[in-house]
């Protein structure tokens, strides 16, 4: 089979591997759609490998891609098959622990107290190729009315934003401020949305900010035409602050300006990976009460959950994609991508 590999400097090539067989404990997938996510350019564009991004590995060249989503067409011999039976539809958890300890066990396997054994699609092989191996006890069943690409959205960029939107408890009355309009960042404004929560959406694309609009956000703002971004959150807030905020840039500028925006008792939550901030402790946080959450991700059970809310409430998460892409078409793909200028592409390999 064909699988796409990132080479990092902006790079990829499309290379040849031999079809993957289940271990023990293991099944194959055949791939319907994978996802394309903003934490893919990270190492499409590294000038080093994946341990340089603080995800371990090796450094080897994996196929890319972590929002898995297709069809068991393969189980391994210890797979449970009263739960997990062939032509069965899945997304998969794209993290692999040791399995048993205390995060692991409870659908977390990022956190693993040994340490992530693998990222799928970061230091193991992952979704971008016909056929994806992985451990049963990492998929989640694909309900019937959700579509192949819609579940791998979920499977990363809709459920990160579930899991930041989850840590945050928010209320059906209360205004959140989205930084960063990439496919997490507008998952973040149509699942809220959906919840009856204000939003107010920021970014410097003006095409982003309309999609914005178009999920739900209730006021749009472009910090590159405003005089102070702070200020005009708190315009749009009688002059309080919104009670919570989520930076899905990696910006520092915006990470400062998404606590400073907060009103007093606010919950701010950074889901962008990379970069840093500089604040104020004191007056930034301490003095008025902030709380400062760090969100990578969700565990399995939270990615089912997410997936229910998805389908019960008939979210348009198949609108979050304007591209969809051919194997052939990886590096038209990821060229048009690394511009973070437009929605979201997928990947049918298949």
């Amino acid at each position: 089979m064909k699988g796409i590999v990132f080479l990092g400097q902006h790079k990829l090539e499309i290379q040849k591997f031999e079809d993957p067989k289940p271990g023990p404990d293991d099944v194959i997938l055949e791939i319907k759609a994978s996802g394309m996510c903003g934490s893919d350019l990270k190492v499409y564009r590294a000038s080093e490998g994946p341990s340089s991004l603080g995800l371990g590995g090796e450094d080897k060249q994996v196929i890319a891609g972590h929002e898995p989503c297709g069809t068991i067409v393969e189980l391994g011999k210890n797979v449970n098959k009263e739960i997990f039976k062939k032509d069965m539809n899945v997304m998969q958890h794209h993290y692999k622990g040791c399995g048993s300890c205390v995060h692991c066990s409870t659908g977390w396997q990022q956190l693993c107290v040994d340490g992530v054994k693998e990222v799928f699609g970061v230091t193991g092989h992952g979704a971008h190729a016909k056929y994806m191996k992985c451990p049963a006890n990492t998929l989640v069943k694909l309900r019937e009315d959700i579509s192949f690409k819609s579940g791998a959205a979920i499977s990363c960029g809709t459920g990160t934003a579930w899991g930041a939107i989850d840590r945050l408890l928010l209320r059906s009355h209360e205004t959140l401020a989205v930084f960063g309009l990439g496919p997490v960042g507008l998952s973040a404004v149509m699942i809220a949305a959906s919840m009856g929560v204000n939003i107010i959406a920021l970014d410097t694309n003006e095409q982003r900010l309309n999609r914005a609009k178009f999920f739900g956000a209730s006021s749009i703002l472009n910090p590159k035409k405003l005089d102070n971004v702070v200020d005009s959150i708190k315009d749009l807030t009688k002059g309080l602050g919104v009670h919570a905020s989520i930076d899905a840039s990696s910006s520092a500028e915006a990470r400062s300006q998404s606590i400073k925006c907060l009103r007093t008792w606010g919950k701010a939550c950074f889901v962008g990976e990379g970069g840093n901030v500089n604040i104020d402790v004191s007056n930034d946080l301490l003095r008025r009460q902030i709380t400062l959450i760090g969100s990578w991700t969700f565990s399995k059970h939270g990615q089912f959950a997410c997936a229910e809310y998805v389908a019960d409430n008939k979210l348009k998460v198949d609108q979050l994609f304007t591209h969809e892409w051919k194997l052939e078409q990886a590096e038209e793909a990821y060229k048009l991508f690394d511009k973070q200028s437009d929605g979201k592409g997928v990947i049918y390999p298949s």
